[in-house]
C-alpha cells in the first residue's frame, strides 16, 4: 500500500485531522487554502500527505529555519516507516536528501525563493504548502507575493496553502486570490480549534533589568537559571527553556551544570547531530535550552514545563545611521501564548514566566513585521531580480518602508547591483550566492586579494554571527579553525561558500584556483580586515582624535568594549555594531584591523575631492578636502574659491551664527535703531530691520560687501544700511528721527532709538527755558528726558516736561541744591537761562 495512503488511513490523533477534507476540497476547487491551527494539531504532520495524495505531482512545503525544515521531514517520514530521502525528503542551504520518489519536500522559505527565481513555473510542483506564515520573516512575505504572481501570471493549476497559528487569515487569503480576482477569488479559511491541555502560569519577575548594552544582561540570564532550577524541583516531564540568542544559550547551558536532568542546547547554529539530540526524547529527564526556534516550527516531545525569558531577537534597521542588527526586545503577546502552549500539548503543564502579569498586560499584541523593521537590501535584490524593482504589481502583505527601502536601493547601486534599467549581472551572480548581498559582493570581489578559502571563511564567519571576544574577529576566525564553539556550521558553511567563489571565478575568467587559497599571502588580520571592508564600506572606520572612539564612513560613530585588543588601531573594518538605546555610538561586536591604503580601496565609491568653503571665527575659510564618506583624510588650503560660494558661506554663517558676528560700528547701530523705530512708530515704506529680515534680505543691503566681509575686515555696514532706505522718504530720516537734538543751551545731544521710546540723556541746567517735551516722527512720539544732575547722574526722568517744571522739579531741587552749590538752581527754570558748565565766579575789581 502506498505509504501516504497508509499514513491517511489511519492518521495519528490530531486536531487538523478532522478537517483535512476542507483543505483538499479548497485545493480542488478554489486552488488555494489558508490554515488557521495553532500549534500541536497537526497541520504540519497531515496536511503535505494529504495534498500529495490528492494531486498529480510533488508538493513543497516551507519552513523558515533550517532547523524546522529537517525536523519536520524526519517526523513525517518516521510516521510513514521510512529513511529521509524516499516519499519525503527536505532541501535546506547546503544540503539535500531527495529521490525521485520524494513526493513531499520540506524546504526553507530561501530555498523556495531560488527556485523560483532561477524558473518561477516550479515544473513538476503540484502544491505549495507555506508554513508558520506568522512570523513574517521578510522571505515568507516576498515568496507569499511571489508564488501569488506566478499563480496570478503563469500557473493557475499551482495550488497554494498558507498555513500558521496567527495569521491574519482574511488579509492572507486576500493575497493569495492575486491582484485580478477570478471567479474562484473566494479563498477558504480552514480554521483548527487546539486540543492544548491547562497550562499553569507562574510569574517569576527579575529583580535588575533583563537587559543591557550587550542585550540580554548576565544576571537575568543567572536569574533564568534560578528559575528553571526551580521549576526541575516544582514540576515533572521535561522542560523548554526560551533564550533570545545563541549567547544566552551557552550562558543557560552552563549555568544549569550539575543539575539531574540532560541540559541539551537547541539553536540554529549547531551542528545537525546536536540539534536532533535535543528534539529526540531520552531516557533521562531533559531540559532544552532553545532560542525562538521552539516557538512554533518545531515539535520537542515531552515538553511538561516552559520557562520563558521573554525576549526575542528582531531585526532593527538604523536608516539614519545605516546600521541594521539584531536587537533584544520583549516578546509580544502572541509569542509568549506559543511558547506557553508548549508545555500544554500531551498533558498539563506549566509556564514560569521571567516578568510580573503587569508587564504582561504592555506586550505588544502581535510582533513587528520584519519588512517593518528590518535590513531590505536583500529583499530589494530578490525584487529586482523577480522584474519589479520597486515591488509594484505585488501583492505583498504590507509595504516596505519608503526610507528604509530607499535606503537598500542606495546600498545595490553602490554595490553595482542595480542600474537603472533594473538588477546587472553581477546583481544576478550577488543574488545567487547563499548570503547577504554586501558579504556576497565581498566574496566574489575578495578572492583575487586573499583566495577563495579564506574569503569563504571570513565571509561565513560574518554569516554565522559569531560572537568576538572583545570584538577582535581575527581571534575569533583562529578560534573557529581550531574547532570552537560554532565550528562546525562556520566549517559548512564556509566549504559551500568556497564552492561558489570558486565557481563564480571559473565563470567569469574560464579559470578555475587550483590551489587551496589563492591570492597574495597577507596576514590572516589583514585579510579579515580586507573582506569586512569589501563587505561594509560604510563601516570602514578611523580613530578619533583623542583615540576614545571611531568615525565610519557612513558618519556613524562607534566604540570598542572596554579591554578590546583593538583599542587604539589606526583603522578598522567593522562587521557587527550593538545599536545601544541612549548612546551617542555604536558599540562594536566585531571588527578587524585596516591600514588606510585598504580603507581607501574598499571604500572607493565614496572618495572624493572637494572645495570646502565656510564661515568660521567671523570670516570665511576655504580649504580642499579629500574625504572618504565622513571621514576626512586630507585639507589643503584653497587660494581661489568661487565667489558665489564665498558669499554663499558668508550667509550660511551668519544666519547660522547671527548678525552679531559682523562688526557693527556705533554709528551703524544707531542708524539700524532710528531705522527700527520708524518702522515700528511710521510703518511702510520704512523696512524692518530685526535680525530675521536683514537676514532675508541680506543681498540687497550687504551684498557688494560681501567679499570684505569674508575676509574678516569690517564692511561699511552704515553704507549698507541706508541702501535699505526708501526714496524719496529717506530725505527725511533726520527730520523724524533725528540723530540728535539741539537743546536750550545750544548743544547737539544725541538721542538713543535702542528703547521702545527714543531717550535723549541732557543736563538739567540745559533744558532751563524748554516749556515743551520735543517729539519726533512728525510729533507722533514725544521723547523721554533723562534729566541728569551736574555729575552725569540721572536726577529725573520725564516725558512730560510741563508737568515736571511744576512738580518734579520742586523736589529737585531741593535734593541737589545743596550739594551743588556751584550750579544755578532758579525757581522758576523756564524763564532761566539755560547753562552748559559750572558757573566762573565772579572777578573783583
Amino acid at each position: 500500500m502506498d505509504p501516504i495512503a497508509r499514513l491517511l488511513a489511519a492518521p495519528p490523533d490530531l486536531p487538523v485531522g478532522g478537517h483535512l477534507a476542507e483543505v483538499v476540497g479548497g485545493a480542488h476547487d478554489v486552488g488555494a487554502v489558508v490554515v488557521q491551527a495553532p500549534p500541536g494539531t497537526g497541520k504540519t504532520t497531515l496536511v503535505p500527505p494529504a495534498l500529495a495524495d490528492a494531486l498529480e505531482g510533488r508538493v513543497v512545503v516551507t519552513q523558515p529555519r533550517r532547523l524546522a525544515a529537517r525536523a519536520a521531514a524526519r517526523r513525517l517520514a518516521s510516521l510513514l516507516g521510512e529513511e529521509l530521502g524516499g516519499t519525503v525528503g527536505y532541501t535546506v542551504r547546503g544540503e539535500s536528501r531527495t529521490s525521485r520518489r520524494t513526493r513531499v519536500e520540506i524546504v526553507t522559505t530561501g530555498t523556495l525563493v531560488r527556485r523560483l527565481q532561477r524558473d518561477p513555473e516550479l515544473p513538476g510542483v503540484a502544491a505549495v504548502v507555506l508554513d508558520e506564515v506568522h512570523e513574517r520573516h521578510l522571505e515568507d512575505d516576498l515568496v507569499l507575493a511571489l508564488l501569488a504572481d506566478v499563480r496570478e501570471n503563469l500557473r493557475d493549476d499551482l495550488v497554494l496553502v498558507a498555513m500558521s497559528a496567527t495569521v491574519e487569515a482574511e488579509r492572507t487569503a486576500r493575497v493569495l486570490v492575486g491582484r485580478a480576482g477570478t471567479d474562484r477569488d473566494v479563498v477558504p479559511v480552514v480554521r483548527v480549534e487546539g486540543a492544548l491541555h491547562p497550562v499553569d502560569v507562574v510569574w517569576c519577575p527579575a529583580r535588575g533589568p533583563r537587559t543591557d548594552a550587550r542585550g540580554t544582561a548576565r544576571a537575568f540570564c543567572d536569574h533564568v537559571v534560578a528559575t528553571t532550577r526551580r521549576a526541575l524541583d516544582e514540576r515533572t516531564g521535561d522542560v523548554l527553556v526560551f533564550v533570545p540568542g545563541a549567547r544566552e544559550v551557552d550562558l543557560v547551558s552552563r549555568g544549569l551544570a550539575g543539575v539531574d536532568a540532560d541540559v541539551r542546547p537547541l539553536h540554529g547554529r549547531l551542528p545537525p547531530r546536536e540539534q536532533d539530540r535535543a528534539l529526540d526524547p531520552g531516557p533521562r529527564r531533559r531540559v532544552v535550552v532553545s532560542t525562538a526556534v521552539a516557538e512554533s516550527s518545531i515539535t520537542v516531545p515531552g515538553v511538561r514545563v516552559v520557562v520563558d525569558a521573554g525576549l526575542a531577537r528582531e531585526p532593527r534597521t538604523d536608516v539614519r545611521r545605516g546600521l541594521p542588527g539584531l536587537v533584544t526586545v520583549a516578546v509580544s503577546r502572541a509569542g509568549a501564548e506559543q511558547r506557553a502552549g508548549r508545555a500544554g500539548r500531551e498533558a498539563p503543564g506549566a509556564v514560569y514566566r521571567c516578568w510580573s502579569e503587569g508587564d504582561h498586560a504592555r506586550l505588544l499584541r502581535h510582533p513587528e513585521p520584519e519588512i517593518r523593521t528590518g535590513d531590505l537590501t536583500g529583499f530589494a535584490l530578490e525584487l529586482a531580480c523577480w522584474g519589479s524593482p520597486d515591488g509594484a504589481g505585488l501583492a505583498l502583505l504590507d509595504p516596505p518602508p519608503p526610507a528604509a527601502f530607499a535606503a537598500a536601493r542606495d546600498v545595490l547601486h553602490g554595490l553595482g547591483a542595480v542600474g537603472p534599467d533594473g538588477v546587472t549581472p553581477l546583481g544576478r551572480r550577488i543574488a545567487a550566492v547563499p548570503a547577504d548581498p554586501r558579504r556576497a559582493r565581498a566574496l566574489l570581489d575578495a578572492v583575487p586579494g586573499v583566495g577563495a578559502r579564506r574569503a569563504a571563511e571570513v565571509v561565513a564567519l560574518l554569516s554565522e554571527d559569531v560572537r568576538a571576544p572583545g570584538a577582535d574577529l581575527p581571534a575569533a576566525l583562529r578560534g573557529l579553525r581550531r574547532g570552537g564553539p560554532g565550528s562546525a556550521a562556520w566549517a559548512a558553511q564556509r566549504d559551500r561558500l568556497e564552492r561558489v567563489a570558486r565557481d563564480a571565478v571559473d565563470a567569469a575568467t574560464g579559470r578555475r584556483p587550483a590551489d587551496a587559497d589563492g591570492g597574495p599571502r597577507l596576514p590572516d588580520d589583514a585579510a579579515v580586515g580586507h573582506v569586512v571592508a569589501l563587505a561594509h564600506p560604510d563601516r570602514v572606520a578611523r580613530l578619533r582624535p583623542g583615540g576614545e572612539s571611531y568615525l565610519m564612513v557612513s558618519g556613524a560613530g562607534a566604540s570598542l568594549p572596554p579591554g578590546s585588543p583593538l583599542q587604539g588601531m589606526p583603522w578598522l573594518a567593522v562587521a557587527d555594531v550593538d545599536r545601544a538605546a541612549g548612546r551617542a555610538d555604536a558599540v562594536v561586536r566585531s571588527a578587524a584591523p585596516l591600514d588606510e591604503a585598504t580603507a581607501r580601496a574598499a571604500a572607493a565609491g565614496e572618495l572624493r575631492t572637494s572645495g570646502v568653503v565656510e564661515w568660521e571665527s567671523g570670516r570665511v575659510r576655504a580649504s580642499r578636502v579629500t574625504s572618504l564618506g565622513a571621514i576626512e583624510l586630507v585639507r589643503d588650503p584653497w587660494r581661489d574659491p568661487p565667489a558665489d560660494a564665498v558669499a554663499a558661506a558668508v550667509r550660511d554663517g551668519l544666519r547660522r551664527d547671527g548678525l552679531d558676528s559682523l562688526r557693527w560700528s556705533e554709528g551703524a547701530v544707531r542708524l539700524r535703531d532710528r531705522l527700527r523705530f520708524l518702522h515700528r512708530v511710521v510703518g511702510e515704506p520704512w523696512p524692518a530691520v530685526d535680525d530675521d529680515a536683514l537676514l532675508d534680505g541680506l543681498d540687497a543691503w550687504l551684498g557688494p560687501d560681501l567679499p570684505a566681509v569674508a575676509r574678516g575686515r569690517g564692511a561699511d555696514l552704515v553704507g549698507a544700511l541706508r541702501r535699505l532706505l526708501p526714496w524719496p522718504e529717506a530725505a527725511r530720516l533726520d527730520e523724524l528721527a533725528p540723530e540728535r537734538l539741539e537743546v536750550p543751551s545750544g548743544s547737539r545731544v544725541a538721542v538713543s532709538y535702542a528703547e521702545d521710546q527714543p531717550v535723549l540723556a541732557v543736563r538739567l541746567q540745559e533744558t532751563f527755558g524748554w516749556t515743551r517735551t520735543p517729539r519726533v516722527a512728525g510729533g507722533r512720539v514725544p521723547v523721554l528726558l533723562h534729566l541728569l544732575s551736574p555729575a552725569g547722574r540721572p536726577a529725573a526722568v520725564t516725558a512730560d516736561l510741563e508737568s515736571f517744571w511744576v512738580q518734579g522739579y520742586p523736589q529737585v531741587r531741593a535734593e541737589l541744591r545743596g550739594r551743588y552749590p556751584k550750579h544755578a538752581w532758579p525757581e522758576d527754570p523756564t524763564t532761566a537761562a539755560p547753562l552748559r558748565g559750572t558757573p566762573r565766579p565772579r572777578r573783583r575789581d
